[in-house]
């Protein structure tokens, strides 16, 4: 009696279970209504919208502005800020900030400077050291961060007024410091920078492959363990929209003087980075630090290890940034750039990083700081004051903010 009664249990229990999986696992998705569209990852795709109305409208008012030898001038002047941009997104992430990375970029590029022009160092080992005083510099503002536990606004922002004067002791007086070793100003600075047409092509186009392999293959695993994924839809226009963009800037860059060394660096940096948050365990570890602290710490990450190294990283990355300036500029000074620490921050957070921590892609500070840049741009060319340009990018940057309070707390109202 008592087997038949256990049969019978286990019966409704299997019933159970399978009634139950049915309805967690439903075999097709209802219609969404608009609402819940907004409410879901939409990915780079409202930022790549907003930088084609933005070029539409630059496009319109001047007819140089989509011209070829004007978008090479603008993807080499983001070079910078993009870099810069992507050290900022890693420590936004942790939901931190870093305000140093402008003074940062600029010390880096005094060191390579004088011991260049100075004491006859050659590029390699003067750039070298340069990137060891960025790895120098992140681990100490992340010591005093993370270990001290001093706020990182604290932290970074008397880190930046100190950088400053060091670098004005540095240069002891001179405003202005030529470097002459065509090494460095090779890098961005010569008319040669630029690629061969067969790296130009190939480099851009081997990326493309390994970004929609990596897509694909995410989607693939996340179908596989039961998470949830994109609308075939959504990935089909996300892999297109890549396609395009990165193909026809290509074409566009080959039409003038070819791919620039700086763009190809940048994106460079920002594919492994890509490739570092997304399929590594140390990636993992920042999303989860950002998203909650407390959480990561119980789960038995090294929340200290992680936050020092990721300022570790922006700091070196803030440097790459200013060694780049330089070699455009063929010369260091003694003055930070006032605006590179705003439109860095700015690029990120316009591209869709949150300043709140745990959400937000590298791939899309490169549209964010396309948005800065061809704001900054287009207005040069139709003949708009400083203030303009400046009042722009702030009310740009306030709408981006905004948006990203909203669509988390959207999401949170949904439960996602």
């Amino acid at each position: 009696m008592s087997e038949i009664i256990n049969e019978k249990t286990a019966s409704s229990a299997q019933s159970t279970a399978v009634a139950a999986s049915s309805v967690e696992v439903p075999s097709y998705l209802p219609r969404q209504t608009i609402g819940q569209l907004l409410r879901n990852d939409l990915g780079f795709l409202p930022v790549l919208l907003t930088l084609i109305i933005i070029w539409a409208i630059f496009g319109t008012l001047s007819s140089f502005f989509l011209q070829p030898r004007n978008l090479s001038n603008l993807v080499l002047q983001i070079a910078t800020t993009g870099i810069d941009s992507l050290g900022v997104t890693l420590v936004l992430l942790l939901g931190e900030i870093d305000l140093s990375v402008a003074s940062v970029g600029t010390l880096g590029a005094v060191v390579m400077g004088i011991l260049s022009a100075r004491n006859g160092l050659p590029a390699w080992e003067a750039i070298s050291i340069s990137l060891l005083v960025g790895v120098l510099v992140g681990f100490v503002n992340g010591f005093f961060i993370a270990v001290v536990r001093i706020p990182a606004f604290i932290v970074t922002l008397a880190a930046s007024i100190a950088y400053e004067g060091l670098l004005l002791y540095l240069l002891a007086g001179q405003s202005t410091l030529i470097i002459n070793d065509t090494a460095i100003t090779g890098i961005a600075g010569s008319p040669y920078s630029y690629l061969p047409w067969y790296l130009g092509i190939g480099l851009p186009t081997a990326a493309v492959v390994i970004y929609v392999v990596a897509v694909l293959l995410d989607q693939v695993n996340r179908r596989r363990v039961g998470l949830r994924t994109k609308p075939l839809w959504q990935l089909i226009v996300q892999i297109a929209a890549v396609v395009v963009v990165v193909e026809g800037a290509v074409f566009v860059f080959e039409s003038y003087l070819g791919v620039p060394n700086t763009t190809a660096i940048l994106v460079g940096l920002i594919l492994i980075f890509w490739l570092i948050l997304t399929k590594t365990r140390f990636g993992r570890y920042i999303y989860a630090v950002g998203g909650n602290i407390e959480a990561a710490r119980r789960a038995g990450i090294n929340v200290v290890a992680i936050r020092v190294a990721v300022f570790t990283l922006c700091s070196t990355l803030a440097v790459v940034g200013g060694i780049l300036a330089a070699s455009r500029e063929t010369a260091v000074a003694s003055q930070v750039n006032p605006t590179l620490l705003l439109e860095s921050i700015g690029g990120a957070v316009i591209g869709g990083v949150s300043l709140f921590g745990g959400r937000g892609s590298v791939w899309s500070i490169l549209l964010g700081v396309l948005i800065i840049g061809s704001l900054a741009n287009g207005l040069a060319l139709l003949n708009g004051s400083q203030a303009t340009q400046e009042m722009i990018e702030g009310a740009v940057l306030l709408i981006a903010v905004a948006v990203d309070a909203l669509v988390r707390r959207a999401q949170a109202r949904s439960g996602r």
